[in-house]
């Protein structure tokens, strides 16, 4: 099922990101069975008949969700991994990005599309191939700066099942904390020292100071 779009909706049935963007809190806050037409309408004070203007049914609603988490998520991590970058661990530091980012990789959206899937065998498949397909790109990262695929491949797997148990887990940690340990996640992942350059670089952009770290 495929969503519906018309040029010009009236403004009482809403628009199609509001009622995605709802149907987005619903799931990351309390889950799939959330996600349905009459509580969604009540929380943008619509009418329920509105929905079906957007939507030919729940379902197509649900597949809109699972198309707009691979959009994001598989998505950016993929295009990340791809970025230039001068050397491995420039690379990996930009896939890091991904989980400094909230706009790049949604960590909620991930635990609550994996939450989804132990219900729902075809979500499961979705996640499935998302997983093969994330930590393919990140094999190929690897490989493009010369690691055999053994090394490759159990480089990208460490990287992406360390990612997901965060994610899993639902770690929580001091941000500057977090910042502290990339030095040593880097050289368990490439087995070299990363440059101070390349981390300067990457603490920038995540609004992170280096001189944070001797605080």
């Amino acid at each position: 099922m495929k969503a519906t779009t018309s040029k010009a909706e009236p403004a009482s049935r809403g628009s199609l990101e509001g009622w995605l963007n709802a149907a987005y809190e619903s799931l990351t806050e309390s889950g799939v069975d959330s996600v349905r037409v009459m509580p969604l309408a009540k929380k943008l004070n619509l009418s329920r008949t509105s929905f079906y203007w957007f939507f030919e049914d729940r379902d197509a609603l649900l597949v809109a969700l699972i198309e707009q988490w691979k959009n994001k998520n598989t998505f950016n991590l993929v295009t990340q991994s791809q970025a230039y970058a001068e050397s491995i661990t420039e690379a990996i530091l930009n896939v890091f990005d991904c989980w400094m980012n909230s706009e790049l990789f949604d960590s909620q959206f991930e635990f609550a599309m994996r939450s989804w899937a132990l219900q729902s065998p075809e979500v499961a498949q979705e996640i499935g191939q998302a997983d093969v397909q994330r930590v393919e790109a990140l094999r190929q990262m690897f490989a493009r700066f010369g690691f055999e695929h053994d090394a490759a491949i159990t480089r990208a797997r460490s990287i992406y099942l360390t990612q997901i148990g965060y994610i899993s887990m639902k770690t929580q940690e001091p941000f500057a904390q977090r910042m502290r340990y990339m030095p040593e996640y880097l050289k368990i992942f490439t087995g070299r020292e990363p440059e101070a350059r390349e981390l300067e670089r990457f603490y920038q952009r995540n609004g992170f100071s280096g001189a944070d770290l001797n605080v």
